[in-house]
């Protein structure tokens, strides 16, 4: 049985059998009439009432016991102080002695009635019984029938219950199978609001964050093996017109211009691993926050601007204590100066620091360049995007402020592009964990 809806069908059903046959036997033991129908006292009672007088003969003391068993279904018998029979209407189902030892109440007879033993005020002894024998086939076994239809009528209903949650699971390990297959964009449908749904919400949330870092590592591999190929070009072309400039005379000494060229590219391609690097490592494992450290922050801001010729400014009651990666922060504001200046026009670049609230701290970089278009300002965002009219003479690979996002984001934060009053670009972070 290796389907999972039939092992918890199965399950349910012999769960339901064996607390049928339990609450059958109880109420067989149990709520047997003859055990706990009426109480000695009823037949104590009835026998003084009804008992045929002493005084009657053994004809007439039978016919009344005959009238007696017939109007209560009990079979009954007259036994004298002696325990001889006097009267019998029991068609010889009761026996003919009362011994002294089974004139103590309810007992059975081979098992084939349970019989009350009443005695009488005079000293005689009345017998009542209902024989097991006598009884219809359906009072005996109708219990069992009554069970076995309530074990039909549950196993009916309990079916497309247990089917359709297995069958919700089903579908769940079909989406599993499919994503592992390389179907990235296996989704199971959500029904309901128990475990297994929620389930298959985790499932369709895993399944897309998975699909978005393929999706996100295979295009920032396509285009770090696009970008790369520039720089190495360069450096290939630049090699190449060292060795090859003094024609039959041999390599003549590279010029000033060539050397500088060359150590142009390799810092760009140096750069460019870097940031691929860097960039793959924040997406497959995010920054642990409990190795976070206190940071100045307004000094750290203060160094990138002096290294960039920016001009700074801290509006007031804005103190630079914060929690973070001083590394990282420290590529977010190298990345936005660089950005900056390289599409600013060569206007100055202004740096404006507050902190809004006692959490947070917001960072504002802004030029006075030639702007970006409301259609670009989120795209710009992503790897390797460049803007219309850009070309690789402008510098940078496209990684720049995707990377800025990705450590805002580690920090709590995030990053927009904003329009400037006046004409330019503000890039506004927000970052949250001040200490």
């Amino acid at each position: 049985m290796n389907r999972l809806f039939l092992r918890i069908y199965v399950a349910v059903l012999a769960s339901l059998a064996v607390f049928a046959v339990l609450t059958g036997l109880a109420w067989r033991l149990l709520g047997d009439f003859e055990r706990f129908g009426p109480q000695p006292e009823f037949f104590q009672a009835a026998a003084d009432q009804l008992a045929p007088q002493i005084t009657m003969t053994a004809v007439e003391q039978h016919a009344a016991l005959a009238r007696w068993r017939a109007l209560s279904g009990f079979d009954l018998a007259l036994f004298g102080p002696d325990g001889q029979v006097l009267a019998d209407a029991s068609e010889g189902t009761l026996p003919a002695h009362i011994a002294d030892s089974e004139r103590r109440g309810p007992r059975h007879w081979r098992k084939q009635h349970w019989a009350q033993v009443v005695p009488l005020t005079d000293g005689r002894w009345l017998v009542a019984a209902w024989p097991r024998a006598e009884r219809q086939a359906w009072r005996r076994f109708g219990w069992l029938a009554v069970l076995g239809a309530i074990l039909a009528a549950v196993g009916i209903s309990a079916y497309p219950v247990v089917r359709r949650l297995t069958r919700r699971l089903e579908v769940l390990q079909i989406s599993v199978a499919a994503l592992g297959s390389g179907n990235l964009a296996a989704r199971v449908p959500v029904e309901g609001t128990d475990e297994v749904a929620r389930l298959a919400e985790t499932f369709n949330r895993s399944a897309a964050r998975i699909e978005a870092l393929v999706t996100a590592n295979t295009s920032l591999l396509a285009n770090a093996s696009h970008e790369l190929r520039s720089p190495l070009a360069r450096l290939r072309m630049g090699i190449e017109a060292i060795t090859s400039g003094g024609g039959s005379s041999g390599p003549t000494a590279a010029t000033e211009t060539q050397r500088k060229e060359l150590a142009r590219n390799i810092q760009e391609l140096d750069q460019l691993i870097e940031e691929i690097l860097l960039s793959s490592r924040l997406g497959a494992q995010p920054v642990d926050p409990t190795k976070f450290e206190t940071v100045d922050l307004v000094a750290l801001i203060a160094e990138e601007c002096a290294r960039g010729t920016a001009d700074l400014t801290v509006l007031p009651m804005t103190t630079g204590e914060f929690h973070g990666d001083t590394r990282l922060l420290r590529r977010l504001i190298r990345n936005l100066l660089e950005n900056a200046h390289r599409y600013g026009g060569g206007t100055p670049v202004e740096v404006f620091v507050e902190a809004p609230t006692v959490d947070t701290f917001r960072i504002d970089v802004c030029d006075r360049g030639k702007g970006v278009p409301d259609a670009g300002r989120e795209r710009i965002f992503e790897p390797f995007y460049r803007l219309p009219g850009a070309s690789e003479q402008d510098g940078g690979a496209g990684l720049g402020l995707s990377l800025v996002r990705q450590i805002a984001t580690q920090h709590g934060g995030r990053v927009v592009c904003l329009p400037r009053d006046g004409g330019g670009t503000c890039f506004r972070v927000e970052l949250n964990g001040r200490t």
